[in-house]
């Protein structure tokens, strides 16, 4: 099975969609679907549950997603180490970030990378950064921008990049109908609308404040992202809570106030991860030498 083969059934296992990845990996969707079929013969196993409307994994297509993201994995290293005594590194290494991230730090990181490394490509994907530590452990990226965790997995590295208040977010006065205002004024927790992420960190730090104060927070909305909880505050809907920077780079914050609250949520710890054998690879590593060195000279 070549790795041509594996990276089309890896991509297809994420994206759960023939349409999207033959676009995505330039082959047509009759190609895509008898590769799958040659896969499928050769392991004498289904791959994928297909109807209609949806296509799902089953169990050994799981197996094999594990296996290909690992065997992919180790080729890239290997070929990568081929060039490295050369110094002329080339590849592709994948990044995930949310948007805030993207256009917070990225510029700056990536600038000096990119004159050192011409030919290393940067893959990026944004999204919600309550997924991004699981991203990373999951192989699905090499790297990723994310808030530290209470307890740092073993196999993750962790570079910061800096730290920023959590802030409870309201949208400015005038934005406020009268009894939300009055609410929010007399931190009535109980009647306020809170705007809440779905999963991740602060929402992890949230819940544990609420129940230490006896509090049952009255939940208008749960979304994903920090930049939709700032965009439903400002509408005056409810009560948020964010990183300062998200807030501080937000196109809204004019349209925003910041609570004095007591007491206040842990820092937001934000920084690099990656899985340290993933530092094996000599373009992982010329990434994360780069971040290190950038560090020490600051």
């Amino acid at each position: 099975m070549d790795t041509r083969s594996l990276s089309l059934f890896l991509h297809l296992s994420e994206t759960l969609h023939f349409g999207r990845t033959s676009q995505a990996c330039h082959i047509s969707p009759s190609a895509l679907t008898r590769t799958i079929k040659q896969m499928e013969e050769h392991l004498g196993v289904p791959l994928f549950e297909r109807d209609n409307r949806s296509v799902h994994l089953t169990q050994a297509g799981q197996q094999l997603q594990t296996y290909a993201r690992e065997s992919l994995q180790q080729w890239e290293t290997f070929r990568d180490s081929l060039h490295q005594d050369s110094g002329d590194l080339h590849g592709e290494i994948s990044m995930y970030c949310s948007v805030t991230a993207s256009y917070s730090f990225l510029y700056d990181i990536l600038s000096e990378f990119r004159r050192r490394h011409p030919k290393i490509e940067i893959k990026l994907h944004t999204g919600d950064p309550a997924l991004a530590i699981n991203r990373v452990l999951s192989g699905q990226e090499d790297i990723t921008i994310a808030a530290r965790p209470q307890r740092l997995p073993k196999q993750l590295a962790f570079s910061r990049i800096t730290v920023s208040p959590l802030v409870f977010i309201a949208a400015s006065a005038e934005r406020l109908e009268t009894e939300l205002q009055s609410d929010i004024k007399q931190r009535n927790w109980n009647r306020i609308p809170m705007i809440l992420s779905e999963e991740g960190l602060i929402r992890d730090r949230l819940n544990q404040w609420f129940q230490q104060r006896k509090i049952r927070p009255k939940v208008y909305a749960q979304v994903a992202g920090h930049e939709a909880i700032v965009s439903m505050v400002s509408l005056g809907f409810g009560v948020g809570v964010v990183p300062k920077i998200v807030l501080d780079n937000s196109p809204l914050a004019d349209n925003i106030q910041t609570l004095d609250v007591s007491p206040k949520l842990e820092d937001y710890d934000v920084g690099l991860c990656t899985p340290r054998k993933r530092l094996k690879s000599p373009l992982v590593n010329a990434f994360w030498s780069q971040i290190a060195h950038s560090e020490q000279g600051d």
